[in-house]
């Protein structure tokens, strides 16, 4: 969980790393969140998805900026998001690009993403 919130508090980040774990732990916590609220719209409205649609509005920029974040990690341009417009083919090819080990060195883009989320404090 404490993944998905440092990703939320870095809401429009674009510049530096994700690593795999950060991104990959958004992912999970993203879509247990949407199929519960799926679940509960099933029980309680007919054929409206307004939750469904306010989350994914809500989600929209933070999930842009560790997947920018996540290409960065792999030292690669953000432009690479433009795959996302052939169909098929390009989530695949950034499916991969995102599963992909990121630089053990300092890029271009930052230094190495942290392996473990900053600790809060109480």
């Amino acid at each position: 969980m404490n993944w998905y919130i440092e990703v939320l508090k870095k809401y429009v980040v674009f510049k530096g790393r994700a690593g795999r774990r950060e991104f990959w732990m958004f992912v999970l916590f993203n879509l247990i969140i949407s199929l519960v609220l799926s679940l509960i719209e099933g029980l309680f409205s007919d054929d409206t998805s307004i939750l469904s649609g306010i989350y994914s509005l809500a989600i929209l920029l933070p999930s842009l900026a560790v997947g920018v974040r996540r290409l960065h990690d792999t030292n690669r341009s953000a432009w690479w998001l433009l795959l996302l417009l052939i169909p098929i083919i390009g989530p695949i090819v950034l499916i991969v690009f995102y599963a992909l080990e990121g630089d053990k060195a300092a890029n271009q883009y930052g230094p190495v993403p942290p392996t473990e989320p900053a600790k809060t404090k109480k």
